[in-house]
């Protein structure tokens, strides 16, 4: 199983990783200004090109990855998808609704598909004519939804929900990316004992970072 993810360590600096599930075996690693579709496909060629059969992939939420590698087995990132509606209903919602649907988000990576999609269920049934209230927006004169946020927090969810659950059907197959942003932490860490550096040597100490994290970890073993 490979894990991909993308983080940033300065204005336009980052870094696209792709790790192995179980092994922790870094299979990728480029330096990025932005996240582009492109680079993504570029690491899952790389991969294969290097002899691995992808059995399964875990992304953080970026939409068109799900269209362009389709292909493959793809788990959303439980952690990621509670962190969008958090974004969506902030930490302290202040409608009932909106604290239902966290409080539901927020239980996601403890319960089964059949269990969560049966309480989402029923959590857009009880509130399903609250989230079709509109109010006229006096800039357009017409009306909109009252309560876009919620209405855009529980769209996310159904846009994602197909792929929160794929691995229960995939052995060996985690529901986060959480392995990933342990490692991102770690090398952010390392950034930070050495402040005020120049681009290009923090783009030098990361590259030697994972040279160092490959040593470790790249040892070999059954491809995934």
């Amino acid at each position: 199983m490979v894990h991909l993810d993308a983080t940033y360590f300065g204005r336009n600096t980052g870094v696209l990783l792709a790790l192995e599930s179980g092994t922790e075996r870094l299979l990728y690693m480029k330096h990025i200004a932005h996240e582009h579709i492109s680079d993504y496909e570029e690491a899952v060629r790389h991969i294969v090109g290097c002899g691995y059969l992808i059995l399964g992939i875990v992304i953080d939420g970026l939409q068109k990855l799900f269209v362009v590698l389709s292909e493959y087995r793809i788990q959303m990132c439980q952690f990621h998808m509670v962190a969008i509606i958090r974004r969506k209903m902030t930490k302290k919602p202040q409608l009932e609704a909106g604290k239902e649907l966290l409080e539901l988000a927020y239980r996601l990576k403890g319960m089964d598909k059949d269990t969560f999609v049966g309480e989402f269920e029923k959590w857009k049934e009880k509130w399903h004519d609250f989230l079709k209230e509109k109010t006229v927006n006096e800039i357009i004169g017409s009306p909109v939804y009252t309560h876009q946020r919620l209405r855009s927090a529980m769209v996310s969810i159904s846009t994602y929900l197909p792929f929160l659950f794929t691995y229960e059907d995939v052995d060996g197959m985690p529901n986060t990316n959480n392995m990933i942003e342990g490692t991102f932490t770690d090398m952010k860490k390392t950034l930070r004992n050495h402040p005020g550096m120049i681009e290009d040597n923090r783009k030098r100490m990361v590259n030697g970072f994972f040279l160092a994290y490959a040593k470790l970890h790249n040892t070999k073993g059954d491809n995934q």
